[in-house]
């Protein structure tokens, strides 16, 4: 007997589980919302993180009809399903779309529909969620968080109360609260899905925290999104705090890449404040900052003498290659490439952005730059994208040191799933 039930175990996690994101171009709220940066990451991008990092997916996909947003996607690492015209439309349903995904993968036993704008979802949110089914039997099982508001509807003449009591109003410690959808992700097996539903069969719900919970229809749940996500989101499995160095170009970080010319003749060149006092932040942290260069240019080279004196940084001068120079660097420190943050903005520093623990290019560089850095700063060059930068690694080092010490929004352990019957 206990065999058998190894054996059906055994069949039960051989299924394919996949991910679909549906990212469609044309948004009626914000613009290619998708791929908008929030907190310096696009807003797909948090999710085909944490779905990445869950490992419990064979595959992971996003759906979209949009150029810019396939090229997102694929640099964040996932698969691309282009979807037709039929199912691009402003009233095709998630199910329609989902129905053509099922039928150009018909290897795929469960697809799990993780919604792009819930930046706030975290693997182990997936982890439990998708093992209700491949482990507990479950045919669907959606996400809800636990609100309490108290409802009513407008009648012809009067106000009805939906879920309280006028007259005996609870106190909120006193009330248990209704659970709502909160749009997270729906999971569901590819039979339900070929009958026409998402959610149905043996069904479930896995409530998660309401910190969590976050969905972003218009532009004003952006600033209230990226304050959310600074402090509740998942950043992934990098480890921030291990950053011992940073390395930051002058010319096109630190300076905007202009150089100006006064009525004499004179060369200058100009450094954002901001900039500068974000430098001393991580100095105080313990991570040491290289200014680079590689210009001889007399000008640039008297700025540069001026920031070594003034921010206590030291200069170096990097030939081409620059990864070569670099390894040389790290090998004499004893580092190695995921304790470097790095911070340019030419086709020269691509092998440097993609091979550092962390990495940015300030706003509006070219696309390759864009494509090897793992953090885009709001910022342009020269105003306040050294700061940025900074803040980032700061705040990513801060979100670790809270995991580790045990920050309840960080806990495995805080989330309910439950059984639900539907009466129909």
């Amino acid at each position: 007997m206990n065999g058998l039930k190894s054996q059906i175990v055994d069949n039960v996690k051989k299924k394919y589980v996949a991910a679909v994101i549906l990212a469609r171009g044309g948004n009626n709220g914000i613009p290619l919302k998708n791929i908008k940066l929030l907190a310096g990451v696009p807003l797909i991008g948090w999710v085909i993180r944490a779905a990445i990092d869950s490992d419990v997916f064979d595959s992971l996909w996003v759906s979209t009809d949009h150029d810019e947003i396939e090229r997102v996607a694929k640099k964040w690492g996932a698969q691309v399903h282009r979807r037709s015209a039929e199912v691009s439309k402003d009233t095709t349903s998630s199910l329609e779309t989902i129905q053509e995904f099922c039928r150009m993968n018909p290897e795929v036993d469960i697809i799990c529909n993780i919604q792009a704008t819930s930046p706030c979802l975290h693997p182990h949110h997936l982890i439990q969620a998708v093992e209700m089914v491949t482990k507990q039997g479950y045919d669907s099982v959606f996400s809800v968080v636990r609100r309490h508001h108290f409802r009513c509807v407008l009648e012809p003449k009067n106000l009805l109360a939906l879920n309280l009591n006028p007259a005996k109003r609870p106190h909120h410690q006193d009330w248990a609260g209704e659970l709502c959808e909160n749009g997270s992700f729906y999971i569901a097996t590819k039979k339900l899905i070929d009958e026409g539903v998402l959610q149905g069969g043996k069904m479930a719900y896995f409530e998660m925290p309401a910190d969590n919970s976050i969905d972003i229809d218009n532009d004003i749940d952006w600033p209230i999104a990226e304050q959310r996500v600074l402090r509740f989101g998942y950043f992934g499995k990098d480890k921030p705090e291990l950053v011992r160095l940073l390395l930051c170009n002058v010319l096109g970080c630190l300076t905007d890449g202009q150089i100006s010319l006064s009525a004499s003749g004179d060369e200058r060149v100009s450094v954002n404040r901001r900039d500068l006092d974000g430098i001393p932040m991580l100095q105080r942290e313990g991570t040491e900052v290289i200014l680079l260069t590689s210009s001889e240019n007399p000008t640039l080279g008297r700025l540069t003498d001026k920031l070594s004196q003034k921010t206590g940084c030291v200069l170096m001068s990097l030939n081409e290659p620059k990864q070569v120079e670099v390894e040389k660097l790290m090998k004499e420190k004893k580092l190695e490439w995921k304790e470097v943050a790095y911070i340019g903005n030419d086709v020269t520093d691509v092998d440097c952005l993609n091979l550092a623990g962390l990495s940015a290019v300030p706003l509006d560089n070219s696309v390759v730059t864009l494509n090897a850095a793992k953090y885009q700063c709001q910022s342009a060059a020269g105003h306040g994208a050294v700061r940025e930068f900074c803040e980032h690694i700061l705040l990513l080092k801060k979100m670790r040191t809270l995991q580790t010490a045990g920050n309840p929004y960080c806990k495995k352990n805080l989330t309910n799933t439950g059984i639900i019957n539907f009466v129909l």
